[in-house]
């Protein structure tokens, strides 16, 4: 992507691996990356992307592992440098996507947020759902205007898929939260075979019952957090193109809207 501007971020999580990455006592939303257009991230908008930086899972399959939080310490983008460009971009823009990383991990959060709502643009906000207390309280107040929520696994695999220690209730409570909400969302899962069989999949459809949207994210063999996870490389790490027709049918059982990506 020529427009993200990524800028390799502060150390949040010197024991690496399994702990969970915060900020505690800091009031400063963590900008690791900017996206000057998209028009794929926001479904039928035009949008910029804000990466925020640190995350407190470990997927191996991370295709953004500058955001992590791995042991390095480099300059972030100033917020700033998003306001003067935000303030540019206003009447091209129809919104701003905050994704990471891990939004939900920024104590400025909220705070940054209205800001940009009131340079009246569309919010959409990405999240794995591990905070569902942020995730509700943005919502009440009418921040976010469309909610992307990564379903990692069945739950009972979680810690396995996400290498993180995960409370599963806190899942089960955002994705509670969003079916029950008024406002555009999907849910998504990165689908590598090697990590998710067709069963928990199914299973995935089961905990998401009534859903709007989901989406299953063909793999990518690119520059990822954990190259290890791929056992065959080079060779399709993906379900064929059956195999998925086979998935959407199943999930389209319980679920209103299901697709490729």
């Amino acid at each position: 992507m020529n427009n993200l501007r990524i800028f390799k971020y502060c150390l949040i999580n010197p024991g690496g691996g399994n702990s969970s990455a915060g900020f505690p006592g800091e009031k400063i939303l963590k900008i690791g990356g900017l996206q000057k257009t998209s028009l794929l991230d926001y479904p039928e908008k035009i949008s910029a992307i804000i990466f925020t930086q640190g995350c407190n899972f470990r997927c191996g399959y991370c295709h953004n592992p500058e955001l992590v939080g791995l042991n390095r310490q480099d300059e972030l983008i100033p917020e700033s440098f998003i306001w003067e460009f935000l303030n540019k971009r206003r009447g091209i823009l129809d919104g701003v996507v905050i994704t990471g990383g891990e939004p939900c991990l920024q104590p400025d959060l909220a705070d940054f947020i209205r800001k940009v709502k009131s340079m009246n643009f569309l919010v959409k906000l990405d999240t794995n759902g591990a905070f569902p207390d942020v995730v509700e309280n943005l919502i009440s107040e009418n921040l976010v205007d469309y909610i992307a929520m990564d379903i990692k696994a069945p739950l009972e695999k979680y810690s396995c898929i996400t290498n993180s220690y995960v409370d599963t209730t806190k899942i089960q409570k955002s994705i509670n939260i969003i079916l029950n909400s008024n406002i555009a969302y999907e849910f998504r899962t990165t689908v590598l075979k090697s990590l998710l069989s067709s069963e928990d999949i199914e299973n995935i459809g089961k905990i998401i019952h009534s859903a709007n949207r989901y989406y299953l994210q063909k793999f990518v063999e690119t520059k990822i957090l954990n190259p290890e996870i791929i056992p065959f490389p080079g060779k399709d790490q993906n379900y064929t193109e059956d195999e998925l027709l086979n998935l959407l049918d199943m999930l389209r059982l319980n679920i209103n809207i299901v697709d490729i990506r």
